[in-house]
């Protein structure tokens, strides 16, 4: 079903620009755009130079926001593509005055163009798209051609941190991270939510539906 537009869009992302990048995507080939670089001067924008965490696809940004308030010695990023659904992240992170987060609204698949080489210390995938046709695996976002590409941004010994509630795309993923030089740190297959972690949206609903959670750490060698 699609998703109707949201009311005054264009104006509610204008008023959150301090905290939202919109991605330049004047070239439509994404591949190719990933290759020109725009780096964000992060120590600009967050004025210190604390590590970076990354979410890759933060949907209305509950989990982000929260891990940024519990962190505050840490910087949040975190992506979305679909700028409707964004908009109810960056509102939540203003509305509570959140100030060590800032959102980019672009696809997994242009991070290059705006994270340095070894600049982010930790990478979140929460409740990505399984996408379970043969046909889209290529388009997964454990794929080995997004690995590489998160093995880029990432410090060594930085680490890939996901959750799924779908067992084929958790075992694919685990094959994608051996065959793409991670280590696999931990694996867990009934995962509980541990300590300084935050439940999300997803998260919360799957285990109501009696849902078993898989979990993943994998780091860069």
């Amino acid at each position: 079903m699609r998703m109707h537009r949201k009311a005054h869009l264009d104006e509610r992302l204008l008023s959150c620009g301090d905290i939202l990048t919109v991605a330049d995507m004047t070239d439509k080939n994404m591949r190719t755009a990933a290759e020109k670089p725009a780096y964000i001067d992060w120590e600009g924008i967050f004025k210190n130079n604390n590590p970076i965490n990354l979410e890759i696809g933060c949907g209305k940004g509950k989990f982000v926001t929260e891990m940024a308030k519990n962190n505050n010695n840490v910087n949040f990023v975190a992506i979305e593509k679909i700028s409707n659904v964004l908009i109810e992240a960056l509102e939540r992170a203003k509305a509570e005055g959140i100030e060590n987060v800032h959102f980019i609204n672009c696809a997994a698949e242009v991070l290059p163009k705006y994270f340095k080489e070894g600049s982010v210390e930790k990478i979140y995938l929460n409740f990505s798209n399984p996408l379970p046709k043969e046909g889209y695996k290529k388009q997964r976002l454990t794929h080995p051609k997004f690995l590489e590409m998160y093995g880029r941004i990432l410090k060594d010994g930085g680490k890939i941190i996901q959750k799924t509630d779908d067992r084929d795309f958790y075992a694919f993923s685990l094959e994608s991270y051996l065959k793409s030089g991670f280590e696999i740190e931990e694996r867990c297959e009934d995962y509980q939510l541990a300590a300084g972690d935050v439940e999300t949206e997803h998260e919360r609903l799957f285990k109501e539906r009696g849902k078993k959670i898989f979990r993943i750490v994998a780091v860069k060698a």
